[in-house]
């Protein structure tokens, strides 16, 4: 049981603790995004801003390291029963939330069961397979989590269950997940607390002195102010002030050579798990016809883009080849060719009508935008119009929710959010998982529903592996993708940032904890 007296008592002190320490230089950063913070709500996040914000904000039972591996976080340790279907995790002495009150079983009780109360952001992994009744806190630091059915990659979803100071939150709120306090505040056990919020300009988070996992990598960042911009000359301006720490990865070539010929900076290229799409609509005409989906993958120049207008590696379906003992090697690379683009569309039903396709990018990203025009050209020389329509991403999350709604073609970048394939094919591909941005092909389709629910029912590595790649097969053949890149990603940081590691799940990188300054 949760004493409260104690967990006010504990903060007091920490309060007065901190008022008695002697003042250290402060190490404020700015970081460049692109796309706003939607929310900072541990339970709504879904894309790679909020995530960022996520991974800085709270801490998870578990976490990953570079080799994205899963360690111990909030919890220590962890136990599997016989039968796969009850998770006891034993929690970290000694971790604290920011108001200095001890993290304990019941927070992550509360926590898990308010996010499948809610049913937004993560909550799709673990609806219909955490069942809420058998969420327990045996004592203060343990805490059993039970399973509906056998999910082979569940200790993989655990860093995305996000623990929640239960009694900050209740006490800040009347409503009863309190979605309008934990909207606007922070209230975990992570590394940075929230300190103020412009919506659509910038947000700052300030640095927790007591956080659980300590400071002990080098000299902290105290302030990260995020400043939000997809704007070229606005980075390079924040850069040649000698302003700006660590860039978002979505500019424009030109950006990053400029940035990286000033003097203290560097230009870091990450490769990643991390996919550049572009998904079709098979639910709407004339996407709904394989042969045109065929033929817009054929009349898709992938060497300009990949070597011209955004680095990355080739990508011959819908997984990264990061993901080695699951990968399909057996898919043929994709292949621009007109002749057999149009040879594809004479063969759809739409053969002889004017047709006119609506494409959708980010507005403002430059790189988008030469790609889509790139397209339009290529789709023209075959007798296809290319609508361009460029919307700013929370429009494009908003036309994602119905598939007479969503555009019939729109590049995305998908990374996985958790480490696992399952992330890539049940998030982007299960029919759990549409009306989300990243599910914007409406696949919908009975068979490849088998084969993912199969791969997850199987603790079995060697046969989960071939059910993968029999799941790669089965996207490959029905097009609703352009592959277009696996994303090599690119950061200009200046060069007194240091400690930044690839993580292979979205977002996880930015966990601005593990890196440190080195400038005085």
């Amino acid at each position: 049981m949760k004493m409260t007296l104690t967990k006010r008592t504990l903060a007091a002190l920490a309060a007065t603790t901190m008022m008695t320490m002697p003042a250290l230089a402060q190490v404020s950063i700015t970081v460049n995004a692109t796309q706003v913070f939607g929310t900072v709500d541990p339970a709504k996040i879904n894309d790679y801003t909020e995530y960022m914000g996520a991974v800085n904000l709270y801490d998870g039972l578990t976490t990953l390291d570079t080799d994205g591996a899963i360690v111990p976080q909030l919890a220590d340790s962890w136990e599997v029963s016989d039968d796969n279907l009850t998770y006891t995790f034993t929690l970290k002495d000694g971790a604290t939330f920011q108001d200095g009150s001890p993290v304990e079983a019941s927070d992550v009780v509360y926590s898990v069961k308010r996010l499948l109360a809610l049913n937004e952001g993560p909550s799709y992994l673990f609806t219909g397979l955490v069942d809420p009744e058998a969420i327990e806190a045996v004592d203060a630091r343990t805490v059993k989590i039970g399973l509906t059915k056998v999910f082979a990659p569940f200790i993989t979803t655990t860093p995305l269950l996000l623990v929640l100071n239960e009694e900050a939150v209740k006490a800040a709120s009347d409503e009863e997940w309190a979605e309008d306090a934990v909207g606007e505040a922070s209230f975990g056990a992570g590394p940075y607390g929230l300190a103020s919020w412009n919506r659509g300009s910038e947000l700052v988070m300030e640095r927790y002195d007591e956080y659980h996992a300590g400071w002990d990598k080098g000299t902290p960042i105290d302030t990260i102010r995020f400043v939000i911009t997809n704007d070229e000359a606005t980075v390079k301006a924040l850069a040649s002030s000698g302003e700006l720490a660590f860039s978002a990865s979505a500019h424009a070539n030109e950006t990053f050579e400029t940035i990286g010929a000033l003097d203290g900076y560097r230009v870091e290229e990450i490769p990643t798990a991390t996919g550049f799409y572009i998904k079709m609509n098979t639910k709407v005409a004339p996407t709904d016809d394989v042969h045109v989906r065929r033929a817009i993958q054929y009349a898709t120049d992938y060497d300009t883009i990949q070597s011209v207008i955004y680095p990355g590696a080739p990508m011959n379906g819908p997984l990264a080849p990061a993901f080695a003992d699951a990968y399909n090697e057996d898919l043929p690379a994709p292949e621009y060719n007109l002749e057999k683009a149009a040879e594809e569309l004479a063969k759809s039903k739409y053969a002889g009508e004017d047709l006119t396709i609506s494409h959708t990018y980010v507005a403002g990203l430059s790189f988008e935008e030469d790609i889509a025009l790139l397209m339009q050209a290529n789709l023209e020389a075959i007798g296809i119009t290319l609508d361009l329509k460029p919307e700013p991403w929370n429009r494009i999350t908003e036309l994602a929710g119905a598939p007479e709604t969503t555009p019939a073609t729109t590049q995305v970048f998908n990374g996985p959010s958790y480490p696992s394939p399952d992330s890539v094919f049940y998030v982007q591909y299960h029919s759990d998982s549409a009306g989300t941005w990243a599910s914007m092909e409406w696949q919908q389709d009975p068979e490849i529903d088998g084969l993912i629910d199969a791969s997850r029912a199987t603790t079995d590595v060697a046969e989960q592996n071939v059910i993968y790649k029999e799941i790669q097969a089965k996207l490959h053949e029905s097009a609703s993708d352009v592959y277009m890149l696996v994303q090599q990603k690119r950061h200009a940081m200046s060069e007194c940032l240091q400690g930044y590691g690839f993580k292979p799940m979205m977002s996880w990188d930015y966990d601005f904890s593990t890196m440190y300054w080195t400038c005085e």
